[in-house]
């Protein structure tokens, strides 16, 4: 088996660029809201705001979630000083489905479902193509106690696949985020590499 990859990121971009000037004009009339079920760690009254905009699909997402994710939020959440805000910025098709389904869950299960897709990363990506990562999606709905109907309904829906590419042209156009992990604090792009040193001397400058 081959691991998932190329063709599917090309399709996705035609998929952006497709719809692209319909979502502008909804985008800037100010009519789409762009923190609906963000999943955020923190206080809304922490002095320093990081949105985390990442793809499922990324390794460098996943090392970022596991390990530096955990040191800002012993150092800096616990004490009410930070806010991270973790947002859907997909690379693929497989990213998008498994934004999609994120997404659409329960609210107190999303976290632990960010978890488990980015743990078993290696794993449900492992496929020829999307039907196979699909199949490997549904399995870790069902050994979520979540229904297969469900897993179906979140997949087909469209006001949240809208939801997400939106937000993904918007971080765009607003950061100009190309690839991922990507990180913005107090609404500026954090330009130097991402790692807690160089973060924590931020957030220490800002607090």
């Amino acid at each position: 088996m081959k691991k998932y990859n190329l063709s599917i990121k090309f399709l996705l971009l035609v998929k952006v660029s497709l719809i692209y000037f319909i979502l502008c004009i909804k985008l800037y009339s100010g009519n789409i809201d762009f923190k609906d079920k963000l999943i955020v760690l923190g206080e809304n009254n922490a002095p320093v705001k990081i949105k985390i905009f990442s793809s499922l699909t990324c390794p460098h997402c996943a090392d970022f979630h596991f390990k530096i994710v955990p040191q800002i939020e012993e150092e800096f959440i616990n004490s009410g000083k930070v806010q991270l805000i973790f947002v859907d910025f997909p690379l693929d098709q497989a990213a998008l489905n498994a934004s999609k389904l994120l997404n659409c869950i329960d609210e107190s299960r999303q976290l632990d479902f960010m978890n488990i897709i980015y743990k078993n990363q290696s794993q449900w990506t492992q496929a020829s193509n999307i039907d196979e990562i699909n199949n490997n999606l549904k399995k870790i709905f069902k050994d979520l106690g979540i229904s297969l109907e469900k897993f179906d309904q979140c997949l087909m829906d469209v006001d949240i696949e809208d939801k997400i590419l939106n937000g993904r042209i918007e971080a765009s156009r607003k950061y100009s985020i190309k690839a991922t992990p990507k990180i913005v604090i107090n609404e500026k792009k954090f330009e130097n590499s991402v790692n807690f040193k160089n973060i924590k001397k931020k957030i220490e400058k800002l607090i």
